[in-house]
């Protein structure tokens, strides 16, 4: 039996000695790749909402201050900016009256017209902006001048809504 303590006492001494050793850490490990995709973006901010031109019949009228735009994109191809009015013809305020302005008599110069005027057509957007580029990181100011020969019509204010478009290339 002496034997079988002797044995007993051994394993009691190496579980000691076996709890007082720190155990091995395991450990793991593993990858993962972090994709970023930057896509495409364009922006049409701070439009001028609104422009009027005076006058008499016949008077060629021009835009005192420039209607203005900017233009942002990261598209390292360009954009195109183009106008176009949403109806043939600018509206008048008063009630029962017959009398329209056509909208192809208004006329717009830009960066795109080189100082010319081009009359606006409902059917066909004008280019009033063209960047072989990426906008500056803050965007790209645009501003185009607006002219008309005032037609004889009533007096009367006249309406009508431009619609600007801006497309990556």
């Amino acid at each position: 039996m002496p034997y079988i303590r002797i044995a007993c006492a051994a394993f009691a001494c190496l579980a000691s000695v076996l709890s007082a050793v720190p155990a091995a850490a395991d450990t793991a490990t593993g990858n993962t790749e972090a994709i970023v995709e930057v896509t495409d973006q364009i922006t049409l901010t701070e439009l001028t909402s609104s422009f009027t031109l005076t006058g008499v019949p016949r008077d060629v009228v021009t835009t005192a201050a420039p209607v203005t735009m900017r233009v942002t994109t990261n598209n390292f191809a360009g954009y195109t900016v183009t106008v176009q009015p949403t109806t043939p013809n600018l509206l008048p305020s008063i009630a029962g009256s017959t009398d329209v302005i056509p909208a192809s008599l208004l006329e717009v110069s830009g960066p795109a017209q080189v100082g010319t005027f081009t009359p606006l057509n409902p059917g066909t957007p004008v280019v009033v902006d063209t960047k072989p580029s990426a906008s500056a990181s803050t965007g790209d100011v645009i501003a185009n001048n607006y002219r008309i020969t005032i037609p004889f019509v009533r007096p009367d204010i006249y309406r009508g809504t431009l619609n600007y478009i801006a497309t990556t290339l």
